[in-house]
């Protein structure tokens, strides 16, 4: 795999990296700053209806400046909304600090796009395995996420988390730098004899809205049960380096099996690996129905994040299949929209359903969500002997 990819991954761990320090401490810090108990995930929400508001613009720029000052722009916005996240800290501002979080999600907007750039800069018969390793970042990022977490708590006197988001901003720094060794191609010109169709003409594609659907809920029940175990964990009594490294574990679920993705999808095909994805998520539902132990809560979680890995990269696969490059832009923009939409539901409800159903009844709540996803495949995609490139 070229260098192109490897660093790549690196950005994505960087990205993740945050990610997770975001994950662990939003929550907590909704805790402390929020005026009612029904407020407490809107820290996570504004980030992720940030990283909603993103997608469609920042697949629509990088067609106009390329991908490499894209993800410049992306990393800046990013640095800007830490170093904001820290003066609401200093200020126990809650909604400057929601809407610093926001902004936060804007730039990890710009960055979900590092798996479209891998398969760009990758040969045809090369590009399930760039999409997978790209994400193997996740796996420095499930290390060094959590342990930037907790090591970084007391960094700056005063304010509990402030010292993440100084942790956050370093991040953001370096993945500017590493951009700069990366060859990206330049945006394309548009070419006059065979222009961009509408949307409306994409996701009529064969394929394309199962692919999408596929994405949405790997994303969507991924991230519900992921923000609402700190919480969970929480209220059971644990503190909060147990649950962060609760949290890690999930992302070494999330991007470990990355290495091998690729491969099983060449092997087995995009609907058989997304079909195997659904199998884990409901084995993670069913720890998580049987105990509250660290333990149960950290099995589910690897759970959860393998499943999310086959369902998500499996579906992001059969994504690429069904589009004519002139169409990238839009295609890519429309998907990312759609997950991260839900994705912000699913975080703007978290708080609430966790408080109203309870964590095991939420867990079954998810059930057939899962469960439907291969039922879909079966119905509108046809069987194919291996996926195709």
């Amino acid at each position: 795999m070229n260098r192109n990819v490897w660093l790549l991954a690196l950005c994505q761990a960087l990205l993740m990296s945050g990610n997770i320090v975001l994950i662990s401490v939003n929550g907590l810090i909704g805790q402390q700053l929020s005026p009612s108990d029904s407020w407490v995930t809107l820290p996570v929400s504004t980030q992720f209806v940030g990283l909603m508001l993103a997608t469609i613009p920042a697949s629509l720029i990088m067609a106009k400046i390329g991908r490499k000052n894209g993800f410049m722009l992306g990393n800046v916005i990013g640095i800007f909304g830490a170093i904001l996240c820290v003066y609401a800290l200093s200020e126990a501002a809650f909604w400057l600090f929601c809407f610093s979080t926001l902004l936060l999600g804007v730039g990890i907007g710009f960055g979900t796009l590092y798996r479209f750039a891998a398969l760009e800069v990758s040969a045809p018969e090369s590009r399930d395995k760039a999409i997978s390793l790209s994400m193997v970042g996740g796996v420095l990022a499930a290390v060094l996420g959590p342990n930037l977490a907790i090591a970084s708590q007391h960094w700056l006197p005063g304010t509990h988390f402030s010292g993440a988001f100084v942790g956050i901003t370093v991040l953001y720094v370096i993945s500017l730098i590493v951009l700069q060794f990366i060859g990206l191609p330049p945006a394309e010109a548009v070419d006059k004899n065979n222009p961009p169709r509408s949307v409306f003409r994409i996701i009529r594609a064969p394929g394309y809205l199962v692919a999408v659907f596929a994405a949405v809920v790997a994303y969507a029940v991924m991230n519900l049960l992921m923000t609402v175990t700190p919480i969970a964990m929480h209220k059971h009594g644990f503190e909060f380096e147990q649950a962060a490294l609760v949290i890690e574990w999930h992302v070494l679920g999330m991007f470990a099996p990355s290495f091998f993705t690729g491969s099983i999808i060449g092997k087995i095909g995009t609907r058989m690996t997304i079909m195997l994805g659904s199998l884990f998520f409901i084995a993670c539902i069913l720890v998580n129905m049987n105990g509250v132990s660290e333990w149960h809560f950290r099995v589910a979680l690897v759970l959860l994040g393998v499943g999310w890995n086959f369902m998500f990269i499996g579906a992001t696969s059969k994504l690429t299949q069904t589009y004519l490059p002139q169409d990238k832009s839009r295609a890519q923009a429309f998907n990312e929209f759609a997950v991260f939409g839900s994705v912000t539901i699913t975080a703007l409800l978290a708080g609430n359903l966790e408080v109203t159903l309870g964590w095991q009844t939420l867990n079954l709540a998810m059930l057939p969500f899962v469960c439907i996803v291969p039922l879909v495949y079966l119905l509108f995609t046809r069987t194919p002997k291996k996926a195709a490139v």
